[in-house]
């Protein structure tokens, strides 16, 4: 792949430097401040202590975040939340050292970051791979949600008719005329570019770094013909919105993403785990793409008060 040519638009390092001071959410969930907001509370294993929250730096993340830090403070622990840290790079050192004690992440991508050997796709076999993984870092999952955000490789309708595309690999004969873009992390991870090189031949004259998560930055760019293909995740409802393509995945280079919450293993009490057991159990990945609609569509209602009203909906808060 020595031929690609790597574009940055964001430096993954800036991000990474930002990890606990440019958080765009405080303590308080509904307020979206800086500000932290705690109340206390125990679990029946003994006293919970204070939970510091992080989410990633694109927009799904920081809705769940806000399920996890509502729900809980809703239980009397005491909260503070740092959203925005950025990719795993970033937030998982975080976890381990404990600036953070608790995010949310997917299953299987979180198993190949921790795991670059790892081979499991199916949701059953990525969540018997992950304890081993997990625990060898000093961290723990609680259980996985039926919701699930998968990667995938995403054109327009135009494009997919003008090169007959179906498949991720009916983009291999076009590689020197595309431009793909995605978060820079996806340049080295085995389920990136290199996976999509093994796997279908698809090696891009050019990746295109975007650090927004498959966010606007990224549609922007595809819909103006800034990149022929991108990186966009599969509940973003501006793959409904625009009439995208999302090429199919036959030989699994992206596997199973259930949102699941991640914990350095010391945070992990009844009480948190009966809390969020309970989130997940209801987060469907209807209900990820109806959240993500609501905060970044017309609504535009920030993440936390989409976050309280589901929780409201749901029962899970008083």
């Amino acid at each position: 792949m020595s031929r690609r040519k790597i574009t940055t638009l964001a430096s993954i390092a800036a991000a990474s430097a930002l990890v606990l001071t440019a958080c765009s959410g405080g303590g308080d969930p509904l307020a979206g401040g800086d500000d932290t907001s705690s109340s206390s509370g125990s679990s029946e294993g003994g006293d919970t202590g204070s939970v510091i929250i992080g989410s990633a730096n694109f927009t799904e993340s920081e809705i769940i975040a806000n399920l996890y830090a509502i729900a809980l403070e809703d239980a009397g622990v005491e909260v503070e939340t740092k959203f925005q840290i950025g990719s795993r790079e970033a937030y998982i050192p975080a976890l381990q050292d404990g600036s953070i004690d608790l995010i949310p992440d997917y299953t299987g991508n979180l198993l190949r970051f921790l795991d670059t050997e790892a081979t499991a796709t199916s949701a059953e076999d990525v969540d018997a791979a992950l304890p081993a993984a997990l625990e060898a870092e000093g961290l723990a999952t609680l259980e996985p949600a039926p919701a699930e955000d998968k990667d995938a490789v995403v054109v327009t309708a135009e494009t997919a008719e003008q090169w007959n595309l179906t498949t991720i690999a009916d983009l291999a004969p076009y590689n020197s005329e595309i431009k793909f873009a995605s978060n820079a992390e996806f340049a080295e991870r085995p389920s990136g570019l290199p996976g999509l090189a093994a796997l279908y031949g698809f090696e891009p004259v050019e990746f295109v770094a975007i650090a927004d998560g498959g966010g606007p930055a990224t549609v922007s760019a595809l819909l103006d013909g800034q990149v022929q293909a991108a990186n966009i995740y599969t509940t973003t409802p501006a793959i409904e919105e625009n009439d995208f393509v999302v090429l199919e995945d036959p030989d699994a280079n992206f596997a199973a993403q259930n949102v699941v919450p991640v914990l350095n293993s010391d945070k992990v009490t009844d009480q948190i785990t009966e809390v969020l057991d309970a989130v997940s159990a209801a987060l469907t990945t209807e209900d990820l793409l109806a959240l993500n609609g609501k905060v970044s569509g017309d609504e535009k209602l920030e993440p936390a008060v989409a976050a309280r009203e589901w929780l409201e909906e749901k029962g899970l808060i008083g």
